[in-house]
């Protein structure tokens, strides 16, 4: 809607000061033509607005003005009022801000649209952690946060996983973001984004020089580059199993981020075939040990290698517990 295209081109221009024709015409999806008739038609109404060409050039707002947001639609209104579980705001330092900042929302919103903001509030509940996650270790984003905000390099001593002594980077960071509850930090490191996971930092420095991110490059477009890198990781090892099928909906939940595929299991008649086929794909074949907590309700075809180290996984397992046996 136009209405809708007017205040979001106010709000823009309200926190953003001076603003590119193009870049408000991609930010709406709409073309520069259209963007300058809005602003003709903001003018119209009041609104201080104008627009100055040239390569330094944009649309901007009188200095000074500012209006107030009443144009808020239901749907809207709903939607801030969505809260995620507090732990991310708690991390942040940022749970009475956020109840102060809900409280002073719900007082500027339309009268009609509180009672159902209110119910939205108590209705819905966003909880990012996974289940049976374990308790996560305490981790002190303070620094961290210090670095992204002020714009300043960040010296890290950091343990990697399977590691045991850690290393030391010069970072440049973009942000934080929290994934299934679990704290990040995205940074540069020799112009080349790197993810360092906030509960392994065992020290971070803030320091004086400011920090020297790729042109053009935010937050958002590191994320997207290392989650693509993380998600579309070749396996490198497919591996074929059989499971059993009254196991086989718990073995596709903890395996999700390993399957090859989806098993094929429409249309098959229960009782007939006890066993399903399904195809995984693992980076190492060690990685393959996770398969022993199955190891009563699966059974390894192929390849060999892993069959013979899930083989020997067992027999580890077997030694140790008769090894304590023994020693009653």
């Amino acid at each position: 809607m136009k209405a809708d295209r007017l205040l979001s081109i106010l709000l823009l221009l309200q926190t953003r000061g001076r603003v590119p024709a193009h870049e408000l015409a991609d930010r709406l999806e709409v073309s520069v033509r259209t963007i300058y008739r809005d602003v003709e038609a903001l003018s119209a109404s009041g609104v201080p607005v104008y627009a100055e060409r040239g390569r330094h050039g944009g649309i901007e707002l009188l200095a000074g003005f500012r209006t107030d947001v009443t144009g808020l639609t239901a749907d809207e209104s709903r939607a801030l009022f969505i809260l995620a579980a507090q732990g991310a705001h708690a991390a942040l330092g940022l749970d009475a801000a956020l109840g102060s900042a809900l409280r002073k929302v719900m007082a500027a919103l339309p009268a009609p649209y509180r009672p159902a903001a209110e119910v939205t509030s108590r209705r819905i509940l966003v909880d990012a952690t996974r289940w049976k996650g374990g308790p996560q270790p305490a981790v002190d984003l303070d620094v961290l946060q210090d670095a992204v905000f002020t714009d300043r390099r960040l010296r890290l001593r950091y343990r990697h996983s399977g590691a045991k002594e850690s290393s030391t980077y010069t970072v440049d960071p973009y942000g934080l973001v929290s994934k299934a509850g679990v704290w990040y930090l995205v940074a540069d490191r020799r112009a080349r984004p790197r993810l360092f996971r906030a509960d392994r930092v065992h020290s971070a420095t803030l320091l004086t020089d400011p920090v020297k991110r790729r042109p053009g490059v935010e937050l958002a477009d590191a994320w997207e580059e290392l989650r693509r890198q993380v998600e579309e990781r070749p396996g490198g090892l497919d591996v074929t199993v059989r499971v059993r099928r009254s196991r086989l909906d718990m073995f596709l939940r903890l395996n999700a981020s390993s399957l090859a595929e989806l098993p094929k299991t429409e249309g098959a008649v229960e009782g007939a075939d006890d066993w399903v086929t399904v195809r995984l794909s693992y980076g190492v074949v060690r990685e393959a040990r996770q398969l022993l907590q199955f190891a009563d309700g699966l059974e390894v075809m192929s390849p060999p290698e892993v069959r013979a180290e899930v083989a020997a996984a067992a027999a580890s397992v077997t030694e140790l517990y008769q090894r304590v046996g023994a020693g009653r």
